[in-house]
């Protein structure tokens, strides 16, 4: 007999006796130790399965990676770099007061134009029909001038009447009877009565002539009274003030001495340069200054109207017009010497001299036109 074993907390079982029992208990261990060899088996394949797929993994060489890199192959083109500023400019004219009315009575004409220019003895106005001429000197009209009067009005008189073709005499300021003369041939000249005698209100004289004036529309005009001592006259400088408004941030790109061309009324071109700037309110005004010893405008000043101002297109030249070799600006690259170079399509780099860039273009020197350099994908 064999004593009954206990396996846990399960029922108790009957020793299994020899005999037909026996062989099969002995089938049962085989059954159990075949299907641990199965196991085992099925387990070691899966194992090797595994590690066989690892190592394929580690050890297989990895796929081409996509070329995110890729640059973009331009030709070097013969072109012109540069880049301006489109801006308005203003003209303005600033008259100096040149000359005081002595005459009263009633405006009956007005004979110049605002900026015509006037020389010795022109007319400027008539009052109740007298005309009053205009004539150079540095003193003012104050007394008339007749026979036996000496200073230096009649001086200037004197002048008058020889540039005018009346008087041949000495200019010594002392009225003579050859002084007398001319000026009665002048007056008939004027479709005066010929008295010898010139009034204050006669001449204005001013400190320069020729010069282009101006009469203050206010006070001379044709009806319009005079009472004497009214300041009438005034005369031009050479040029107007020429200046550019402009923002903050087109002043900062502006330095002075920075070109700018100006388009006059008749379609020519003047040439000036920035200079002072002042600052009115929300705005920088730039100073147009001439690039020589003439005006900006030169000898066309008559283009521009007297008035408040007159308003030209102007081009502001940030980078000046540069022709050559182009390449996209992109495509340049800075070496650790200082050496600026551009790369070619087979991966060759080619020393170049930048001459000038603007909006994304250089225009350069040391290449073939023709040569296809890279330009990197993130600057395409």
């Amino acid at each position: 007999m064999v004593t009954p074993t206990s396996t846990g907390a399960g029922p108790h079982l009957p020793a299994v006796a020899s005999g037909a029992g026996a062989g099969g208990a002995a089938r049962s261990r085989r059954g159990r130790r075949a299907g641990r060899w199965a196991a085992v088996v099925g387990a070691a394949l899966a194992v090797g399965v595994a590690v066989g797929w690892a190592g394929h993994r580690v050890l297989a060489r990895p796929p081409a990676p996509v070329d995110e890199t890729a640059a973009t192959l331009v030709e070097v083109t013969t072109g012109s770099v540069g880049a301006s500023m489109p801006l308005t400019a203003v003209a303005r004219w600033q008259p100096v007061a040149a000359g005081t009315n002595l005459a009263a009575g009633t405006v009956t004409a007005v004979a110049v134009t605002p900026g015509q220019e006037v020389g010795q003895g022109a007319v400027l106005y008539t009052v109740d029909l007298r005309p009053v001429v205009v004539a150079r000197g540095q003193t003012p009209a104050f007394r008339a001038l007749a026979p036996g009067v000496r200073g230096e009005d009649v001086a200037q008189l004197q002048t008058l009447l020889t540039d005018l073709g009346r008087y041949r005499g000495p200019v010594d300021g002392r009225f003579t009877a050859a002084t007398g003369a001319a000026v009665r041939a002048w007056q008939r000249s004027l479709g005066l009565a010929p008295d010898g005698t010139v009034q204050p209100a006669d001449v204005v004289f001013v400190t320069d002539l020729p010069a282009r004036v101006v009469l203050d529309p206010a006070v001379v005009a044709r009806g319009t009274r005079l009472g004497g001592g009214e300041a009438v006259l005034s005369r031009l400088p050479a040029s107007p003030t020429f200046t550019l408004p402009v923002s903050a941030t087109q002043a900062d790109v502006m330095p002075a001495g920075t070109p700018v061309t100006l388009t006059a009324p008749d379609g020519t071109t003047w040439q000036a340069v920035s200079g002072a700037r002042t600052t009115e309110a929300d705005r920088t005004v730039v100073t147009l200054d001439a690039t020589g010893a003439e005006p900006i405008c030169a000898a066309a000043c008559t283009q521009l109207p007297v008035g408040p101002e007159t308003r030209l297109a102007a081009e502001v030249v940030l980078v000046p017009e540069t022709s050559g070799l182009r390449v996209p600006s992109a495509a340049l690259s800075t070496q650790a010497d200082g050496t600026v170079v551009v790369v070619d399509d087979d991966g060759r780099a080619h020393e170049v001299v930048v001459r000038a860039s603007a909006r994304g273009t250089s225009a350069v020197e040391g290449v073939p036109e023709g040569l296809l350099v890279r330009v990197p994908p993130d600057a395409s």
